[in-house]
């Protein structure tokens, strides 16, 4: 694709990023046929070929519109349409520009701002836990809408005591510790099983995906590096891997070193605590023959697990197949569904709060296909799902490796 930026853009970081991405880009149109928003309203710039001519106009000095945001802001960012791209199109970090950019050129409502500012500053912030609690309290008075968003109160059951020579960080996340605190100390368990202990560093907090991703890039930024840090430390001491159980928080911190690279004060650090960023199913090849002799109980041969798997796991981090194959190989019946098992199920972050009547919709699509394997459970690989399609379903939805964990400690 040809390009000719505008003067305010030529020789700058984002308009020589947004450049290389644009040239690799040939019209084909692959990716429309996987792209859940143009499946739900067949329009062309609610397709990533679509919102590519949108960027690119602006980029070469056409005035953005309210219009051109709503279209921006209607992409869930699934990457979907990368897995499709014959090209090699980086879609993803186009979209983050071309965002920051017309953001800063299409002032917002102010109900819309107020609502993003609670998002990015609420899920983020200390007092988020307190506040989940109380929403537990309460949960059986809220109305539907708002019980969606807040999931029954769980027992995080006991972190393991024992320790190993071999270690790994692990990141707590910023709503895994309020919303579903087993899924941390069900992975410190198991880890613990295969003989590696499991460190969280206090100090790290929110991965930086929430404020990325709502276009404060800045404030996102600043929570890369508090990270990079508090883990630094860990990392000199040795530490063998950045484990992720979040692939939400995995695809991100796999991004720090890409995010951080103009700057020099974090750029080197930023791309090793990139290296060493592993999601949780990555560890599961070297994990499976350690804990087959240290399972508890057989697995039910007859239970059926749907697994569906998140499109940050599946496109953002290119892992496909790795959660099936190796829980099969220790006895489970593990299936993803026949039909669109890689479309997005509508959570995308805050995408289901933003926009609630296109997240409904695929969260019920893909909950209709899930639910043609008669499962028994549910499995995702990232709370935001996991939460979203509880939400459409009386079938437990859980994270993978609570379901190890009951194999391993089925008392917990």
């Amino acid at each position: 694709m040809q390009t000719h930026l505008a003067p305010e853009f030529q020789g700058t970081p984002d308009g020589q990023a947004a450049e290389a991405i644009l040239r690799k880009c040939v019209h084909c149109g692959f990716c429309t046929a996987t792209c859940p928003t143009y499946q739900l309203l067949g329009d062309e710039l609610d397709g990533p070929r679509g919102r590519i001519y949108l960027m690119k106009q602006v980029l070469e000095g056409a005035e953005p519109t309210r219009k051109t945001q709503l279209h921006l802001d209607r992409c869930l960012t699934c990457r979907n349409c990368e897995s499709t791209c014959p090209s090699g199109v980086d879609y993803g970090h186009l979209v983050d520009i071309g965002r920051k950019i017309v953001d800063a050129k299409v002032p917002r409502p102010a109900t819309e701002k107020a609502v993003r500012w609670l998002l990015k500053e609420g899920l983020t912030s200390p007092a988020f836990g307190p506040a989940m609690k109380l929403g537990q309290l309460v949960r059986g008075l809220m109305p539907e809408t708002l019980k969606n968003k807040v999931p029954a109160r769980q027992d995080a059951g006991r972190w393991p005591t024992g320790t190993h020579a071999r270690k790994v960080l692990m990141l707590a996340g910023c709503v895994q510790p309020a919303m579903m605190p087993n899924i941390n100390t069900a992975t410190a368990r198991v880890l613990d099983a295969a003989g590696i202990q499991t460190v969280v560093a206090p100090e790290a907090g929110c991965c930086g995906a929430v404020k990325f991703h709502l276009n404060d890039q800045d404030g996102g930024k600043a929570h890369m590096r508090a990270n990079i840090d508090a883990w630094w430390p860990h990392v000199e001491q040795g530490v063998e891997a950045i484990v992720m159980n979040a692939s939400g928080c995995g695809v991100t911190v796999k991004e720090y070193g890409h995010i951080l690279a103009d700057d020099p004060a974090y750029a080197a650090r930023a791309a090793r605590i990139s290296e060493l960023t592993q999601d949780l199913s990555e560890l599961l090849p070297t994990l499976v023959p350690a804990l087959r002799s240290k399972l508890a109980r057989q697995p039910d041969a007859k239970q059926v697990v749907a697994f569906h798997p998140p499109c940050t796991l599946q496109h953002g981090q290119k892992l496909k197949g790795g959660v099936e194959t190796q829980l099969a190989a220790l006895g489970l019946t593990v299936m993803v569904a026949r039909n669109e098992s890689h479309l997005c199920c509508g959570s995308a972050g805050t995408y289901s709060v933003l926009n609630p009547g296109l997240a409904y919709q695929l969260r019920d699509r893909k909950l209709g296909h899930l639910g043609e394997l008669k499962p028994d459970v549910i499995t995702s690989a990232n709370i935001g799902c996991i939460t979203h399609l509880q939400s459409g379903t009386k079938t437990p939805v859980r994270h993978w490796i609570e379901l190890l964990d009951e194999l391993l400690n089925p008392t917990q």
